[in-house]
């Protein structure tokens, strides 16, 4: 029997050896991130991207104002990750409904993709992109609040308050509260145009000074800015109140969002949760509740339809409404006859609120 060559043994070797690795090859899974987006599931966040630490549950971003309606988003988290996003609130009524039919939805997708607020604009909805940014991001600081204070290492947190209307236009405050203290405070939104400019400029960064050598909500207003100054400090108030029971510190705390006051720390904590601020036909619904032991103890409604007809509607409606609330624990409560929409608006705040505690 003839020998084989010693190169045809050596070229018969290597193609073996490729055709082992091939195979081995194709029977690897797939892990690049477009495939996993294909099966429908959530990619892999990022560092620095949506808030890791464990956070579950829903979470509400302050509604947004767009030129053509308010864009609020609620995402689904689970375990640090956003696994579901949804416009709670959009722009309605005429062509804004086939926008928000046709851009809302990827919105929602490319939240989830990009676990952030980096994402694109849809083409033809800029207003409702922009908008969708701006809740979405809020709703991930509000995550990233509940995350540091889960972990309980005492990091930084970034709040951010609500939308407080003045008669010269927005303010909102951002801060962040690090070691029990503000150390930072800046206004993401205030008034601009013509005189305002020059209010603006000079008021506000003295109102982030008082923000942060005070620790909390009770600084004095700026002379000459006086609807500014009262804008600042009810979102800051806000921002403050978002802090996560044993999140933040006593001075934070004190302002209205943290420990439970007096004695007795094997207590359950009591909160103060502030709810975005719903926007109905009749003007805004905003609610405060307490919650203490996991139940709510106080609600209140710390904006409510006015002028007119609608100071009595409120008047009738709303402690009924407070009532209901602390009655049932939820935002699951009957509407009041005769205030449809301020219920409706009640509820949406209520159920913001909540959303905030985890609950």
């Amino acid at each position: 029997m003839r020998k084989s060559h010693p190169v045809r043994r050596a070229v018969l070797a290597g193609a073996a050896t490729v055709s082992g690795i091939v195979l081995l090859l194709s029977l690897k899974p797939a892990s690049d991130p477009g495939s996993a987006q294909a099966a429908g599931q959530a990619p892999p966040a990022a560092a620095g991207q949506a808030p890791q630490g464990g956070v579950n549950g829903a979470v509400t971003g302050d509604a947004a104002q767009t030129q053509y309606g308010a864009v609020q988003v609620r995402l689904t988290m689970a375990n640090g990750k956003i696994t579901q996003a949804e416009a709670v609130q959009a722009p309605k009524g005429g062509r804004s409904d086939q926008i928000t039919a046709s851009s809302v939805p990827r919105l929602n997708q490319a939240a989830v993709a990009a676990q952030s607020a980096e994402i694109d604009a849809v083409s033809g909805a800029t207003y409702t992109s922009a908008g969708y940014k701006k809740s979405l991001q809020s709703a991930l600081d509000k995550a990233k609040a509940s995350a540091g204070a889960q972990q309980g290492s005492g990091g930084a947190q970034t709040l951010t308050g609500d939308v407080a209307q003045t008669q010269y236009g927005p303010v909102q405050v951002r801060v962040t509260v690090a070691g029990g203290k503000i150390t930072k405070a800046e206004a993401v939104q205030a008034p601009k145009g013509g005189r305002s400019d020059q209010i603006t400029s000079s008021s506000v960064p003295r109102l982030n000074q008082a923000a942060v050598a005070a620790g909390n909500a009770d600084i004095d207003a700026v002379s000459g800015a006086t609807y500014t100054s009262a804008g600042y400090k009810k979102s800051l108030q806000s921002a403050l109140d978002k802090a996560p029971a044993g999140g933040g510190s006593s001075q934070a705390a004190g302002s209205g969002g943290g420990q439970a006051a007096g004695s007795g720390g094997g207590q359950a904590a009591t909160q103060t949760l502030t709810g975005s601020v719903a926007q109905t036909q009749y003007g805004p619904v905003q609610v405060r509740v307490t919650v203490a032991g996991g139940k709510i103890t106080k609600a209140e409604a710390v904006q409510a339809p006015k002028g007119g007809r609608s100071d009595q509607i409120t008047s009738s409606s709303v402690p009924r409404l407070n009532q209901a609330a602390v009655a049932a624990g939820n935002a699951q409560i009957d509407a009041v006859s005769g205030a449809t929409y301020t219920s409706a608006g009640y509820k949406q705040s209520l159920q913001s609120a909540l959303d905030q505690a985890g609950g």
